[in-house]
């Protein structure tokens, strides 16, 4: 007994080896991400006060301001609708690394417009360039990251490597909001630009090709892996790749049809359930993003400072949830709890926002992140268990469409709300009810996650049922 435990310690040792070196091999990747990540999101604390000075000078509350914002996110949604699927399928086709170029190319222009200056003719410029860079940029270098993460890890260890992937654009947030802290706002943004074209060039550089063909449990997972039986396992993954393939036909060179993504989307109850928590989890994350900054200004009076301090430690929480707490609890419990989870503390997120009754306790809302960091990378992971290698690219594109489609409502419901609540002829005293609205949309993405929890464990036990008959 003791020889078969040596044996079997030496074989989880070797496998924990393993593991770490195929997460060490997605170096590349991370690096990119980092980059790109910390480019985009250092400009976000300054962002309110460059508009608010373009738009309306010497003014804490402007409802231009909020609505130039809102249609700016519903109009990107409105592209990457229908740009983030085409791209995921093409990067099936063509390889990950010539469909991820283009967002990271095109993230450059906007700020190198402000970093030029911050005038109005400038800002109105910008304003412009970032909608067209959104529609390329919003959700199609999140899609390509997780399709070239599932091409080089198997499902079993998909979730914390999704994990990991969003830990790592969770560290670029945090250190793009400090770095923020310190520099002047016209320094922002011309280190930005230098950064978003660095990450464009290290991608070109260095990041090796990846095409449509995604990791088996057996190719991939070293726990899996067993000399003595490698040839009688190939054949059980490559029938049940096959068999999840079928749900889309081949393409033959064409791009897919909405009816191809919605027979995809509809096929079984993982992907169906997915899309629906995505929908309103994204509705309310939109709505949340559309309203927060400007309810904090002219609640609280929040300005960049303020503003950075938030946003660091949501960023912190969220690194430090996906970079350690995630990659911990994902073998243990699986994406289903963790998902389950991650909409309790993003529901508990956003309530306390909006009921905030003194300018500390956003601070201590933003700590909940830890546990709502958990939502994307759980349903990521579902979608991926749940489709064939060839499908990676479209699947993930059509979630991340889902949640384009989202930011189109959230701006169209939320901006008028929030501007209403925020002016002077508000229906009654409530400055953060629109935030509120939010929390609701959150809270049904919880109810519909226990619900598909529950209706899994149903046919499980049908199903265990079924076979002792």
């Amino acid at each position: 007994m003791q020889f078969i435990s040596s044996i079997r310690g030496k074989e989880q040792g070797s496998a924990l080896a393993n593991t770490m070196k195929d997460f060490a091999g997605l170096g590349h990747l991370f690096v990119a991400s980092f980059l790109f990540h910390f480019s985009s999101f250092m400009v976000i604390p300054v962002l309110t006060d460059v508009t608010m000075e373009a738009v309306c000078p010497g003014r804490d509350e402007c409802s231009v301001a909020i609505y130039l914002s809102g249609f700016q996110n519903a109009v990107t949604g409105l592209g990457a609708i229908v740009v983030t699927p085409v791209v995921g399928n093409l990067s099936d086709r063509y390889g990950r690394k010539a469909l991820m170029t283009l967002p990271m190319t095109v993230a450059i222009v906007p700020l190198f417009i402000l970093a030029c200056n911050r005038s109005e003719v400038y800002f109105y410029v910008y304003y412009v360039a970032k909608i067209v860079a959104g529609i390329f940029c919003e959700g199609s270098m999140h899609c390509l990251c997780l399709a070239y993460v599932a091409d080089h890890v198997g499902p079993r260890r998909r979730a914390a490597a999704f994990g990991l992937l969003s830990g790592v654009s969770a560290a670029g947030f945090v250190s793009g909001t400090l770095t923020a802290r310190f520099l002047s706002t016209s320094s922002t943004f011309q280190v930005s630009a230098a950064v978003a074209a660095a990450a464009a060039l290290y991608l070109r550089a260095f990041l090796p090709d990846s095409g449509g063909v995604s990791c088996g449990d057996e190719a991939c997972d070293p726990l899996l892996q067993d000399s003595s039986c490698s040839s009688s396992t190939s054949s059980p993954t490559s029938s049940s790749d096959e068999e999840l393939s079928l749900r889309l036909p081949p393409q033959k060179g064409r791009l897919p049809s909405l009816s191809d993504m919605v027979t995809l989307l509809t096929d079984s109850l993982a992907l169906s359930g997915a899309a629906t928590v995505t929908f309103f989890y994204s509705l309310g994350e939109h709505g949340l993003q559309t309203a927060l900054l400007y309810y904090l200004k002219a609640q609280f009076g929040y300005s960049k400072d303020e503003f950075a301090n938030l946003l660091l430690i949501a960023g912190a929480a969220g690194m430090l949830s996906q970079l350690t707490v995630m990659p911990i609890l994902a073998p243990i419990l699986g994406e289903e709890i963790l998902l389950i989870l991650g909409l309790l503390g993003g529901c508990t997120h956003v309530f306390l926002y909006g009921i905030a009754w003194s300018y500390w306790v956003p601070y201590f809302a933003a700590a909940f992140v830890i546990l709502s960091a958990f939502v994307h990378p759980s349903i990521r992971t579902s979608v991926s268990k749940s489709v064939g290698s060839n499908e990676q690219g479209i699947a993930q594109g059509c979630i991340s469409g889902i949640s384009s489609f989202a930011s189109i409502l959230g701006p169209l419901i939320f901006t008028p709300l929030t501007a209403w609540f925020l002016s002077e002829t508000e229906p009654f005293d409530f400055k953060g009810f629109s935030i509120l609205c939010a929390g609701f949309c959150t809270l049904i993405a919880f109810i519909i996650s226990l619900r598909m929890r529950g209706a899994q464990s149903c046919k499980k036990l049908s199903t265990v049922q079924h076979e002792q008959a």
